[in-house]
């Protein structure tokens, strides 16, 4: 059935944008510079046209139904593109003050969300970074839905739909505590099998597309892990194999941050340790975006120089 969107004012659905995006009636009216009454008029409406709550008191704040979360990446969707088509200036930098949102590894934070950010406030001094986890990109599909920008993964993660670049290749380092009594500087096939290990699951405490990699690595070196501890950070991964005798197989980038920082020393392996390659990943709908188009570049500048 064919809807009549001339019959309908599409300002409401303006003021539902506002609302779940600040989660009250009160901001979403300073931000609309409108009266709350006039909000809270306008959700009156769109309930009565959608034929559902919307949104509900918990606490201090609005909660949105399933039918608001299910209408919410569409009306910031709508809103950015109508936003895009009336700006005839495009994409002002130095002006904007956008929030752009990078979903990384806690390994990828640690040794590049620091750089990121300086290059971000040079480049874009209004705007806001937001910097979420791998987790909260899994649960809440972030690249589909809009609420993150871009995304760090493994080369094979990549999904339909989703348009990538490359960034670096990392090689898995070893890491024991500093005064190990059974290791020195290089670890044989045997001692590998033989030692207690720490194994990190990054997303949603499972094994994701970097540990599926990682494992056909350890296999083709003809190596076994006796997992002893999961985490679901690498930083964790490395404070346990400083007070334990685990190995902790990490990312060489975060390696080398963690022995300046931990009683930890790196140790060769006799035998070959698996790679993996991270991109940068977005979803197909931003590509043309100007404002996300330029987040890339900063990103990617940033971590390959």
């Amino acid at each position: 059935m064919s809807v009549n969107l001339s019959a309908i004012d599409l300002n409401l659905f303006l003021v539902l944008h506002a609302v779940l995006e600040e989660r009250s009636a009160t901001r979403a009216a300073a931000r609309l510079h409108v009266t709350q009454s006039a909000v809270s008029n306008a959700l009156a409406r769109l309930r009565q046209l959608l034929g559902d709550p919307l949104v509900v008191r918990s606490g201090r704040g609005l909660v949105p139904t399933p039918r608001a979360e299910q209408l919410a990446p569409l009306l910031r969707e709508a809103t950015d593109r109508l936003a895009q088509a009336v700006d005839r200036r495009g994409f002002v930098a130095a002006e904007s003050t956008r929030t752009f949102t990078i979903a990384l590894a806690d390994s990828h934070q640690a040794c590049d969300v620091p750089r990121i950010a300086r290059a971000f406030a040079t480049r874009l001094p209004r705007a806001a970074l937001r910097v979420v986890s791998a987790d909260y990109l899994a649960a809440s599909d972030g690249l589909t839905t809009g609420d993150v920008d871009v995304a760090f993964a493994p080369q094979q993660a990549v999904q339909p739909g989703m348009r990538s670049s490359r960034l670096f290749e990392e090689r898995a380092a070893l890491v024991v505590r500093s005064g190990h009594p059974l290791v020195r500087r290089r670890m044989t096939r045997e001692q590998f099998n033989a030692l207690p290990h720490v194994d990190v699951h990054v997303v949603l405490g499972r094994p994701g597309t970097g540990h599926r990699v990682a494992q056909r690595g350890w296999e083709k070196a003809q190596v076994r892990r006796r997992v002893v501890v999961t985490v679901p950070y690498f930083m964790t991964a490395a404070m346990v194999a400083a007070e334990t005798d685990c190995v902790a197989g990490l990312p060489d980038r975060l390696a080398a941050v963690c022995v300046r920082l931990l009683p930890l020393k790196r140790v060769d392996a006799a035998f070959p340790l698996p790679r993996l390659t991270t991109v940068m990943v977005w979803h197909e709908r931003t590509e043309a975006d100007p404002g996300a188009r330029l987040f890339r570049q900063l990103v990617s500048e940033t971590v390959t120089s």
